[in-house]
């Protein structure tokens, strides 16, 4: 798999810049689905974390939005990612929003999409994991509710039960700015419900079997007092993680392709890292231990990567910068992570976990 996409990716990514951006995503997309004989490289056992009750061979992983349909997840791993979350994925199938819905900003590094949750929905994504459940490697769902759902949260509530047998985690995704009102979820009252709901399905289909940890994905574009609330919520009801965060609403000033940042939508990539390292770290003093978090924003490099564990994140995923720099950042993020170690003196990563959070808390809030 790596000598394909070794080969494929100087040739032909400079080519996909050219074409409609979801286009030239499915491209890869089908470009992965090629047979690969080759196995991947070890990992360096420094690399390995614990989290959630999972054994992650390495911290880098595959974030949500890129495969949605659980199509690839295997040839991910095969790439060197330490995990994947498939979806956002949806009980029934829905189409999404209107094309275009994604707009790559160069000059940024960055991503706007209004996908709008395009999902093939549960049964087909349900059939691809099914097959799949030997072939090993963590493999988490990032699930939503359908646009039009009468009962959002039950929508969860049957995700839950449809997918439990064959995932290692979940990711409530209650985020996403392309889904009206679905961010209402994270509002205490609200969310309160929701996670009592989720975790009692889950008791329910878990029975005497182990329990699939549970994670709540949030929006980096929340105040404090929100943040206190979610994290409350979470603790209260035992969650097993949080993951910080989704895409951002707001355009920021220094944005050079201003044309094409006035498309509505969530805006990923180089941008958002601030943004997200700052509510990361905020999440991670609340948090007090109490569980794991997975940092996602702006991550594009082995410095940016350091930072985000850093500031709290023991694990860290990464979808829009693979657009700009290719699948190659994967391994050049590991070997980085291992050189900090070195240079540290550090055993393990877990020793570096969160060690900024209280300096970049320290300084001045901008909202």
């Amino acid at each position: 798999m790596r000598g394909v996409m070794g080969l494929f990716e100087p040739l032909v990514r400079p080519l996909l810049g050219l074409v409609d951006a979801e286009d030239a995503h499915r491209l890869v997309v089908r470009a992965l689905k090629i047979p690969a004989s080759l196995k991947p490289v070890a990992d360096d056992p420094r690399l390995s974390v614990r989290a959630f009750g999972l054994n992650f061979a390495n911290p880098v992983g595959m974030a949500a939005g890129f495969d949605k349909h659980a199509e690839v997840a295997n040839a991910l791993l095969r790439l060197g990612f330490g995990f994947v979350e498939v979806g956002t994925v949806t009980l029934r199938p829905q189409r999404g929003n209107a094309r275009p819905r994604v707009f790559r900003l160069p000059h940024d590094q960055a991503v706007i999409n209004r996908l709008g949750f395009n999902s093939e929905g549960a049964k087909i994504v349900l059939q691809r994991l099914a097959a799949r459940a030997n072939a090993g490697g963590i493999v988490g769902i990032n699930i939503g509710a359908n646009k039009d759902s009468a009962d959002r949260i039950s929508d969860y509530v049957h995700l839950i039960e449809t997918f439990a047998p064959v995932v290692n985690y979940f990711a409530l995704n209650i985020s996403s700015p392309n889904t009206p009102g679905l961010r209402d979820l994270q509002q205490a009252q609200t969310l309160d419900i929701l996670l009592a709901r989720v975790m009692e399905a889950r008791a329910r289909v878990s029975g005497d079997a182990a329990t699939t940890p549970m994670l709540i994905k949030i929006a980096p574009d929340i105040t404090l007092d929100d943040l206190d609330d979610i994290v409350a919520a979470a603790r209260r009801h035992r969650a097993d993680g949080m993951i910080i965060g989704n895409t951002t609403v707001a355009r920021p000033p220094t944005l050079h392709d201003r044309g094409t940042a006035r498309e509505a939508g969530g805006l990923s990539g180089r941008p958002l890292f601030a943004l997200s390292t700052r509510v990361l770290a905020e999440t991670y003093v609340r948090v007090e231990g109490a569980f794991p978090l997975i940092g996602v924003g702006g991550i594009d490099s082995g410095e940016t990567a350091l930072a985000k564990i850093k500031a709290g994140a023991s694990l860290i995923e990464l979808y829009s910068a693979l657009i700009f720099k290719g699948f190659r950042l994967v391994a050049a993020i590991k070997s980085d992570l291992l050189s900090a170690l070195r240079r540290g003196g550090h055993a393990a990563l877990n020793d570096i976990v969160g060690t900024d959070a209280a300096a970049i808390t320290a300084e001045r809030w901008w909202s």
